[in-house]
């Protein structure tokens, strides 16, 4: 048993990790150190080839031709160029130079390197001389043979030993490609070498890992096919390395929880069907057909038959759409249809307090909405809210879409809730369904439970209110049209 587990599946592909991992980071490791040394020595020779071939041929151009100006031009020579322009370029150069100077790294370059150097000197002493010769009168030939025999030779001078010391690095480049040949046969040839060790070494682990686990998962997806068959009461034997035995007990409980979960579905589509028959039972309601008709009757004798006629249409709509032809889903202008009959019946019994606004954009009306959704919300509004507040109270049910959800909205200016009673209706609304809720026409629950069991818990009913002031519902549904459901 200690043997096994020694070498279990966990062990070996740590096994394979690391001999895979370990090869290839030396590997790795070794072409990154490779690549950054010649790139480092690379970029040293290029900097300095550079910054040496920055004063390969302006410079020469540049002092000869400012000099030229000062020696033919010395009165207007200010006006024409930047005199002074000779001794920053030299100062520049020797700083350059002596930078180079210290970082050379063999004696050849120092010393060419030092004669640039001692040249600038010289340079910048015959520069100061004839810039001085040039204010004296009468000196013009004398200092255009003094700019033709000691700058212009020594600018050239300097160009020549500057072009010396960049054949030189050249020539280090050279070097160091033939060395850059040298590294990159000698990587390929490592490299080689541990890929090889990595693929046999990857090869027979992996051969063992196969042979060890094949057989255990064949009896597994065996029970698996059973599963998936239907056959929730297959277990999956456990044999095999300890991983498999672990996944086996995994399996086994996974069966056993869907089995379970099977058997919820069934028992949540039974509290469905009672949820639908408390709807079908609930969906007229004596109170408000008696006060209805009896307003009917009152216009009847009054003999105000345009009133009658409005009673009695929107009493037709109202049940029309509530019973539907016993269908559980109906649209969106359906229902607002029928949560616009009730309130017209409504406020012919409570125009003296209530008004009513619907605004839902007709562009939702092809979406579809379980049936009996708003009107519920509509008449717990009024109920609940305009009633037990005096004066004119107001209705607004609203509909906006939120990428694919669907929220309606019933605001009213209600007597609202307080902090504890909102409490209660939000703790109220998170409860399952089997305990008891106080019937208040259907219920915001009701309305609640009805969504989540046809859409889930992600939707459903959202309270907000203020005592004394408002109190809002919000319903979440998907997006769906008629025709996709």
């Amino acid at each position: 048993m200690n043997v096994r587990k020694k070498f279990s599946l966990k062990n070996r592909l740590y096994l394979l990790l690391l001999i895979c991992v370990i090869p290839l980071t030396v590997m790795i490791t070794y072409l990154l150190f490779m690549i950054n040394n010649v790139s480092s020595k690379y970029d040293h020779i290029v900097e300095k080839i550079t910054k040496a071939n920055a004063y390969n041929i302006g410079f020469k151009e540049d002092i000869d031709y400012v000099m030229y100006i000062i020696v033919v031009n010395s009165e207007r020579a200010e006006e024409l160029v930047d005199t002074q322009k000779p001794q920053k370029m030299i100062k520049e150069a020797r700083e350059v130079f002596g930078k180079l100077a210290e970082d050379a790294d063999s004696a050849y370059a120092k010393q060419r390197l030092s004669r640039i150097l001692k040249s600038l000197d010289t340079l910048e002493k015959r520069v100061q001389e004839i810039e001085e010769d040039a204010l004296v009168s009468g000196s013009y030939e004398t200092n255009m043979e003094s700019l033709d025999l000691n700058i212009r030779v020594l600018t050239e001078l300097i160009q020549e030993q500057i072009q010396y010391y960049i054949y030189y690095e050249s020539m280090n480049m050279e070097d160091l490609r033939g060395g850059i040949r040298n590294d990159v046969e000698q990587a390929i040839a490592i490299t080689s070498g541990i890929l090889l060790v990595i693929l046999v070494g990857a090869f027979a682990v992996s051969r063992k890992i196969v042979t060890g686990i094949t057989e255990p998962i064949g009896e597994l997806c065996d029970a698996a096919v059973a599963a998936g068959g239907g056959d929730f009461r297959i277990r999956a034997v456990k044999t095999g390395p300890e991983e498999i035995e672990v996944l086996n007990k995994s399996f086994n409980q996974m069966v056993e929880k869907i089995g379970n979960l099977v058997e919820d579905i069934h028992t949540e589509e039974l509290n469905l069907r009672a949820a639908e028959l408390r709807v079908l039972q609930e969906q007229i309601n004596p109170h408000f057909l008696y006060n209805t008709l009896d307003n009917i009757i009152w216009l009847a004798e009054s003999k105000k038959t345009d009133e009658v006629v409005m009673m009695v249409s929107s009493l037709s709509t109202f049940f029309r759409t509530s019973l539907s032809k016993g269908r559980e889903f109906v649209s969106v202008k359906e229902e607002t249809e029928h949560i616009r009959s009730y309130l017209e019946i409504q406020q012919f019994r409570y125009r003296d307090i209530l008004d009513y606004e619907i605004a839902i954009p007709e562009e939702y009306y092809g979406y579809e909405v379980i049936k009996l959704t708003l009107q519920p919300l509509v008449e717990n509004a009024l109920y609940h809210g305009i009633k037990n507040k005096r004066g004119k109270g107001h209705i607004t049910v609203s509909a906006e879409r939120c990428a694919d959800v669907l929220i309606f909205k019933v605001k009213d200016n209600g007597i609202g809730m307080d902090k504890q009673r909102l409490a209660e209706v939000c703790a109220m609304l998170k409860e399952d369904g089997n305990t008891k809720k106080e019937n208040d026409g259907f219920g915001l629950f009701n309305v609640n439970q009805r969504i989540q069991l046809h859409y889930g818990t992600e939707y459903g009913l959202k309270v907000q209110s203020t005592y004394g002031e408002e109190t809002e519902v919000w319903v979440r549904i998907p997006v769906r049209t008629e025709s996709s459901s």
